[in-house]
C-alpha cells in the first residue's frame, strides 16, 4: 500500500503543477513553482520533464522557462467541444426564471431560423409556456434578432434582402426598421420586443458566445404583456449577466 499512496501523492503534485500553469498567464521556471507550491525542486523538474515528453509543456530555450504546450490544448479544446450547451445553461435559466418570476428559455440557430430547445417556467398561475422545436425567422422577436445583430454584415445583408415573413401584426418587417434594432442591441447587449412572435407576450433577449467569438445560443425572458412590459429593461441587465457567465463556461473570452 505504501508504494499506491506514493503514487497517488505524485499524481497529486503533477496535476498541482499543471494547475498553475493554469492560473498563471506566460511561462514559469522550475523555482518560481517549487516555491509556489511547496515542492523541492528535484521534484518540479521532474514533473515538467514527464509533461514535455507528453507535449503538455514547452520548454523556452532562451530562458528556461515553461509554457503550456500543444497537449494541454488539445485537452482544454476536447472539453470545450463536449460542452452541452443546454446543460451549461440550465443554472443561468433557472437563475433568470428566479430573479424575474418569468419564464425563462433558451434559444439555437438553424439556418435563417432560431427555435426554443429549453425553458424554465414560474411557480404562478399565468405564465408563458414556449413551444420547444418551433421554428422562427431571425427577424422577428428578441431572441431571434440577438442571433442576428451578431452575425456578420455580409449575413445580415443577405438575410434582410429577401421578404421578411409578418409573424404578428407586430412583426418588424421593414429592412430599415430593423436594422436600426439590431444597431441598438449591439450597443445594449440584448434585444427587446413586444408581440412579435406572439401578440400576447413581451420578451428582452442576450447572446451566449462560444469559444471562437460566434453567438452559439440566445436567452430570454419572456411574459405577459400587461405584466411584464415595464420589467423589459431589469431583465436585460439580468440577461446580460448571465449570458456572459454562460460565454465564459463555453471558453469565450
Amino acid at each position: 500500500m505504501p508504494e499506491r499512496s506514493e503514487t497517488l501523492n505524485s499524481v497529486a503534485r503533477a496535476v498541482e503543477v499543471l494547475n498553475l500553469f493554469g492560473r498563471a498567464p506566460g511561462t514559469l521556471g522550475v523555482t518560481e513553482i517549487a516555491m509556489e507550491l511547496g515542492l523541492a525542486k528535484a521534484v518540479v523538474h521532474r514533473i515538467l520533464q514527464a509533461f514535455r515528453a507528453k507535449g503538455y509543456v514547452e520548454l523556452d530555450a532562451t530562458t528556461h522557462r515553461y509554457r503550456l504546450g500543444p497537449g494541454a490544448v488539445v485537452l482544454g479544446l476536447s472539453y470545450l467541444d463536449s460542452l452541452d450547451v443546454r446543460t451549461v445553461a440550465r443554472d443561468a435559466l433557472r437563475g433568470l426564471c428566479a430573479a424575474t418570476n418569468e419564464t425563462a428559455t433558451l434559444s439555437i440557430r438553424f439556418g435563417d431560423n432560431r427555435v426554443y430547445v429549453d425553458q424554465v417556467n414560474p411557480a404562478r398561475d399565468v405564465q408563458t409556456v414556449v413551444q420547444l422545436g418551433r421554428p422562427f425567422p431571425l427577424h422577428a422577436g428578441a431572441s431571434s434578432r440577438a442571433f442576428l445583430a451578431f452575425l456578420s454584415e455580409d449575413e445580415q445583408k443577405r438575410y434582410l434582402s429577401q421578404s421578411l415573413e409578418q409573424v404578428t401584426d407586430n412583426t418588424l418587417v421593414d429592412p430599415s426598421a430593423v436594422r436600426a434594432e439590431l444597431r441598438a442591441i449591439r450597443a445594449a447587449g440584448f434585444a427587446k420586443s413586444i408581440g412579435e412572435s406572439d401578440p400576447g407576450t413581451v420578451a428582452a433577449a442576450a447572446p451566449v458566445f462560444d469559444r471562437q467569438g460566434e453567438v452559439t445560443a440566445v436567452m430570454s425572458v419572456c411574459g405577459p404583456r400587461e405584466r411584464f412590459h415595464d420589467q423589459l429593461d431589469a431583465a436585460g441587465a439580468h440577461l446580460r449577466q448571465k449570458a456572459r457567465e454562460t460565454s465564459r463556461r463555453l471558453g469565450y473570452r
